[in-house]
C-alpha cells in the first residue's frame, strides 16, 4: 500500500476562499480598529481618568473632612475650657457675694445690738430718773408728815439733789 498523501483540498479547504476570508478578516480588523477599537479605548481612557479624578477628589474630601473634624474638636475643647472658666468665675462671684452678705449681716447685727444697748441705756436712765422723782416725792411727803407741814416741792427737790450728789448716787447710772 502506498502511503496516502492528503492535500489541503482533500481536507475540504478551498484555497481561494480561504485567502478571500483572510483578506476579509484583515479588512474587518482594520475597520473595527479604526471605527470601534480606538473610540472604545478613548472612552475607556476617559473613564479611567474620570475614575482617577473621582478617587483623588474623594481623597481630598476625606482630608478636608478630617481637617474639619479636627477643627470641630478644637472648637469643642476651646468651648469646654471657656465653660470651665465661666463656671469658675461664677463660683468665685458667688463666694464673694456670700462673704459680702455675711459681712453685711454681721454689720447689721452689730448695729442692731448697738441700737438695742442704746435703747436699754435710755430706758435705764429714764427708769432711774423716774425712780429719783418718785423717791423725791415720797421723801417730800414723808418729810412733810414728819415735820408736820408741807415743804415747798422745788426747795425740797433741790435739797434731795444736793443730798444725792453728796452721797454719790447722782454720778451712778
Amino acid at each position: 500500500m502506498t502511503p496516502v498523501v492528503l492535500g489541503i483540498t482533500d481536507l475540504g479547504i478551498n484555497i481561494p476562499v480561504l485567502i478571500a476570508q483572510l483578506i476579509n478578516f484583515t479588512v474587518l480588523l482594520i475597520v473595527l480598529r479604526a471605527v470601534l477599537y480606538k473610540p472604545v479605548l478613548r472612552m475607556l481612557d476617559d473613564r479611567r481618568s474620570r475614575i482617577e479624578e473621582s478617587l483623588s477628589a474623594a481623597e481630598r474630601m476625606k482630608a478636608q473632612a478630617a481637617e474639619a473634624d479636627r477643627r470641630v474638636q478644637e472648637q469643642i475643647e476651646e468651648a469646654r475650657r471657656e465653660g470651665q472658666t465661666i463656671v469658675a468665675q461664677a463660683q468665685e462671684i458667688a463666694n464673694r457675694l456670700q462673704a459680702e452678705s455675711r459681712e453685711q449681716a454681721r454689720a447689721e447685727a452689730e448695729a442692731l445690738l448697738a441700737r438695742a444697748r442704746s435703747e436699754i441705756q435710755l430706758e435705764r436712765d429714764g427708769a432711774i430718773a423716774e425712780l429719783r422723782k418718785e423717791f423725791a416725792d415720797i421723801t417730800v411727803r414723808a418729810a412733810g408728815k414728819v415735820i408736820g407741814q408741807a415743804l415747798d416741792a422745788k426747795a425740797h427737790q433741790r435739797l434731795i439733789e444736793e443730798t444725792l450728789s453728796e452721797s454719790g448716787l447722782q454720778g451712778r447710772n
